[in-house]
Order: C-alpha cells, then sequence, then structure tokens
C-alpha cells in the first residue's frame, strides 16, 4: 500500500507491507508550507499544494522497486486538520487554502459566541468557536471576499481537494469534516443549526462517505502521470491528529499520545460514542463513524523551538545545544514564557493571545530563553493532561513528533513536568501508517486497528526534584496567563458588549 501523509509542513508518500511496516528505501519528501501575514494570516497556494503532492508521488514512484509499486491496490492520505478552500463548479480552487493558524477570523469567532450558544454548540459538534475552524472562517470570507465568496461552489477541506482533481469525485471522511466544527459528533451528519445560523447550504459542502468507506480512482491527467496506480483504490483522507494516534498505536483508553511537531497536541482515542458533556479546554473529533478522539492542541510547539532557535542564532550545534540545556537546572532562569506567537487553541481558545517572554535581564543568556519556552510548552501539555485524565484514567502516555525525536531533553522535561512516565514511540511516519491501518481494516485485510502493535522505544522516568521546581513555574505561568490573556480577553468583550 501507498501512503500519502499531507502536513503542514511536507507532504511525504512511503510505501507499506501487508503488516502495516514502512518499506525502507520508498520515503519521499517535498518540503512546503504556510505562509504567514502580519494581520494573522495562514494561507497555502492551493494549486501550489497540489503541485508539491503530484512531486511527491512522482518521487515515491521514481524511488519504489517495480515488484513493490506492481503489487500495491490502495492508496491510504492523511491531512493536516481544519484548512478550508472554496472551489468553483469546476473544481478550481478561488480561495487560497486557510490553516489552522489563520487568526484573522477571531472576530466572527467572538460574534458567534455573542450571537448562539456555545455550551451547546460544542456539545453538538465538538469545537469551540475559533478561527481554526470553518464557522468564523467562513463567515469572515463572506465579509472581506464577498465576490468570491459568491462564487464558490463548494467548501472543502484540502483532503477533499486533493481528492477531487485527482479523481474528478469528492466525498469528506467523517474524520476530515469532525474537524471543520461543522459536524454533529454524535449523528455524523453536518450540523443544521450552525449552517442555518450561516446561511450555507448543505448543497456547498462535501457529501460525507459512507458506512462502508467510499474509494476513488485516479482519472484524466493523472491516471495518465501514474499509470501504475490507475487500478488502485484512493481513500478519502483522514485527519493527521487521529491518524497518528493510529499509528503510534493509541487506540484505546489505556494510551494517551503526546505529540511535538510543528505544533502540539495530546489525544486520546477509542471506540464509543462521542462524550456528552466536554470541558471547555478540549475538542472532540472522529477517526470513523465508530471510533471518537478527545483531546487538546497548542498552536506553538516545534514551531516555537525553532523560531527561538533561529532567532537567536543557536541553530549551528543542535547537539551543543542539547547538550548544554540538559545541564542547565530546570526553571532556574527567573524567566515565564506564555507561548502563544500563533495565538491560543486549547486551553483557554483566546485568538489574540499573543506571545511573551517576561523577566529579562541583561544577564539573561540566549540558552535559558530557550529553556524556558520549551518548560512553557511543555506546562501547557501538563494542563492538557489533567483535562483528558477523566477519559483516560493513569493511560500510558505515548510521546511522537520530530521535535521530541530530536531532543531527549525535552521528553525527559514533559516527563518531569506531568510526573508520569512518557513512553517514546519508534513510529517515525505515524500519520501514514494510521491512514494504513485504517485502510487495511476497510479492506477486510486485518481484524482491529491493535491487531499490529506499534514499536516503543525508551521510558522516561520523572523526577520529583525537578518536578517540584517545573511545578512553581507552571504556577507562575498561570498568574501571568490569567492576568495577561484570560483577564485582558474578558476586559475586551466587556468592552465589546458597551
Amino acid at each position: 500500500m501507498l501512503a500519502l501523509d499531507v502536513g503542514s509542513s511536507s507532504a511525504r508518500a512511503i510505501f507499506y507491507d501487508a503488516q502495516a511496516r514502512a518499506i525502507t528505501g520508498t520515503l519521499a519528501r517535498v518540503e512546503r508550507g504556510f505562509v504567514t501575514t502580519a494581520d494573522g494570516g495562514s494561507e497555502m497556494d492551493a494549486e501550489e499544494a497540489l503541485a508539491g503532492v503530484a512531486r511527491v508521488l512522482d518521487e515515491a514512484l521514481q524511488c519504489a522497486p517495480p515488484e513493490i509499486i506492481s503489487h500495491t491496490k490502495a492508496v491510504a492520505v492523511s491531512c493536516f486538520w481544519h484548512s478550508l478552500v472554496g472551489v468553483d463548479a469546476e473544481g478550481r480552487a478561488l480561495t487560497p487554502v486557510l490553516g489552522w493558524a489563520d487568526t484573522r477570523a477571531a472576530g466572527e469567532a467572538a460574534e458567534l459566541r455573542h450571537q448562539l450558544d456555545e455550551r451547546a454548540t460544542h456539545r453538538r459538534v465538538g469545537c469551540r468557536f475559533h478561527p481554526s475552524y470553518w464557522p468564523a472562517k467562513l463567515r469572515w470570507l463572506k465579509k472581506t471576499r464577498a465576490e468570491i465568496y459568491q462564487a464558490v461552489n463548494r467548501w472543502m477541506s484540502f483532503g477533499e481537494f486533493l481528492a477531487l482533481r485527482l479523481s474528478g469525485e469528492v466525498a469528506a471522511s467523517v474524520s476530515m469534516a469532525s474537524g471543520t466544527g461543522l459536524l454533529d459528533q454524535r449523528r455524523c451528519v453536518w450540523d443544521e443549526e450552525l449552517l442555518a445560523q450561516l446561511s450555507v447550504g448543505i448543497e456547498h459542502l462535501p457529501p460525507l462517505a459512507g458506512l462502508r468507506v467510499d474509494t476513488f480512482s485516479l482519472a484524466g491527467e493523472y491516471a495518465d502521470r501514474w499509470p501504475q496506480l490507475r487500478r488502485c483504490k484512493l481513500f478519502p483522507a483522514i485527519g493527521d491528529g487521529v491518524a497518528n494516534n493510529i499509528g503510534a498505536g493509541c487506540v484505546s483508553r489505556e494510551r494517551i499520545s503526546l505529540m511535538i511537531g510543528t505544533s502540539g497536541a495530546m489525544r486520546v482515542a477509542y471506540d464509543g460514542e462521542a462524550p456528552a458533556e466536554l470541558p471547555s479546554s478540549l475538542w472532540c473529533y472522529r477517526a470513523d463513524r465508530r471510533r471518537v478522539v478527545v483531546g487538546g492542541a497548542l498552536s506553538d510547539g516545534g514551531g516555537l523551538h525553532d523560531w527561538m532557535t533561529d532567532t537567536l542564532a543557536l541553530n549551528e550545534d543542535a547537539k551543543a545545544v542539547e547538550r548544554t540545556l540538559t545541564a542547565l537546572e530546570p526553571n532556574a532562569h527567573d524567566l515565564t514564557v506564555l507561548p502563544f506567537w500563533a495565538g491560543e487553541r486549547s486551553t483557554g481558545w483566546h485568538p489574540e493571545a499573543r506571545g511573551a517572554i517576561l523577566g529579562l535581564t541583561t544577564h539573561t543568556r540566549p540558552l535559558e530563553i530557550l529553556q524556558a519556552s520549551m518548560e512553557a510548552v511543555a506546562y501547557r501539555i501538563a494542563l492538557l493532561a489533567a483535562e483528558l485524565e477523566p477519559y483516560a484514567p493513569g493511560a500510558e502516555v505515548r510521546a511522537s513528533g520530530g521535535a521530541l525525536w530530536a531532543s531527549s531533553f525535552w521528553t525527559q522535561m514533559l516527563a518531569d513536568v506531568m510526573n508520569r512516565p512518557v513512553k517514546i514511540s519508534r513510529v517515525r511516519e505515524a500519520s501514514s501508517r494510521g491512514a494504513v491501518l485504517l485502510a487495511l481494516e476497510a479492506l477486510g485485510a486485518i481484524k482491529s486497528l491493535d491487531e499490529l502493535p506499534a514499536s516503543v522505544g525508551q521510558t522516561f522516568t520523572p523526577d520529583a526534584k525537578r518536578h517540584a521546581r517545573y511545578r512553581e513555574g507552571l504556577e507562575r505561568q498561570q498568574k501571568f496567563y490569567e492576568l495577561l490573556v484570560s483577564n485582558q480577553e474578558t476586559s475586551n468583550t466587556a468592552n465589546t458588549e458597551q
């Protein structure tokens, strides 16, 4: 099987065998990303993104042995969640792809909170009113791009856009739809109440894949471009977050997935219904019609680490930086970082929150700022872990993501901050493996997702003394958070209502 993982910073393709094992030497990767703007935009040209995916498939087919390609029966796809693109009747993109980090619709999210019962909506669709999701994005586009908005025939995520252009057909998996903020999580249908409030007809959204997963076939220019894949079943994309859970073996309440890549997240996936109630800090999405995933996401994770190392000129010798960080005492710098360079999602969902570094002096060293930023992300992860405890009590924490594979120091810090062991996953392409496992299950090749276990590596054991030091830092961060983020948001809301 060929797996395609369309992430927010790269597209990757790799072949897997029938046991969901990645085949060595078949990985292809194309780097690209979202473009940010001064007003909070985060967007990608849809045609360029499509061309990047096509290039990575070209490379994968060039590097894989012919006997592997000839035995390939299906293409499984994982794709970044929460994107939005408008297309015309011919399938041409009329808007850029708007990403989850685009905060320009913050005002529209606030309007929705005033006009609707956010708690009731959260209970139905699993999402808060936030610019990450479609309701606020659609309102913003209607207000600021009225002519283009009226010309759009159908709204979809990049995952559906990709399928439409490759096959000429479109259907959204329940997984991708669940991350839009417009899906009724229990009934697995588009939410009529929100659509009516937005004046969006259901005909302008992609149809939902059925109980038995719909598949597509390559058509037109892409069937001609890749004749080796003409007979392959192309599966609808699933959300990369839940694919990561599945690929890392976190498919029940016994294991929680902790991921730090560009962003950060903690998630628990399990068979069953969506929770009747959700704390305001968390969301609920779906893997498919049988399985839900409950969790929280940080907009800043490894991306903040990269920003720090680039800005502070600490990126020349990563191993030396890691050694020096390991030798530093925890929370001994008197710094507090609010890690909201890209706004806040979990836990408070304040899109207009901004990053801050507090406590700087002339004696502060760049490495201490980097250390404080890594601690800051770990503190937000610890808050998520506490919120998720009722959904997976005492669960094993299994960690993955490029930022953690690159830094044992950060992984140990997370164990110390949360005061619980953390196991590092050995599955480097967890999202693509998760998509493969779901496809194998749909094809009847496996009976359950945990039939083919995921490999794990080192266990990082928490240190009680370091935990106590970090606890002080977390409490200090929370005090500044309440003062500079939470209270400020309340003040802005009161002023707006007046």
